[in-house]
């Protein structure tokens, strides 16, 4: 696979992509073992805790990691079948307001992550260079089918180390 180019995406996923040292392939991979690994982790009765007023809880958290990994796979899909229409942003408080996610279990939430993660992979796997390289406009910016999956994998690594942080005080 051709690496990621500085201009296959808008600076505002720069956090995410530069989560990513390795091979991308290899990380979207492992997070399907450490993800749901690092979800048993969490202590008993810590998943609906906030850090401050206002914040999601961790399992709004983890359910938002899940919603913007469709999102994003979606929009990749789009681009990669060569689709050309604008597609529009989505409101991720939103999604999370209506998601009713602390009414679910942090184990729903690591099967539903593996289930999710394998589904991408395979629409990943069989790309090839050229529509890997496609790009579309999403959320009024250009962005290309490859950089969907640096910010995939670079999105949950930005929340993971939030939980580690700010909730769980690693």
């Amino acid at each position: 696979m051709n690496p990621l180019k500085s201009d296959d995406y808008p600076a505002i996923y720069s956090a995410y992509v530069e989560t990513i040292t390795g091979d991308v392939t290899e990380l979207l991979e492992e997070q399907i073992l450490t993800f749901p690994e690092f979800l048993k982790h969490i202590p008993p009765g810590k998943s609906e805790y906030a850090y401050a007023e206002g914040k999601w809880t961790i399992k709004e958290v983890v359910g938002h990691v899940i919603d913007t990994e469709r999102v994003m796979a979606y929009r990749a899909l789009r681009f990669a079948r060569n689709d050309t229409k604008e597609l529009i942003g989505f409101e991720p408080e939103d999604f999370v307001a209506n998601a009713r996610f602390n009414e679910r279990s942090l184990e729903s939430f690591a099967e539903e992550f593996v289930v999710v993660r394998k589904s991408n992979l395979l629409l990943f796997k069989y790309l090839n260079d050229h529509e890997l390289s496609r790009k579309g406009i999403a959320s009024e910016r250009l962005i290309s089918v490859r950089a969907f999956m640096y910010i995939i994998a670079g999105h949950l690594n930005h929340h993971r180390n939030i939980i580690r942080e700010r909730y769980l005080g690693e």
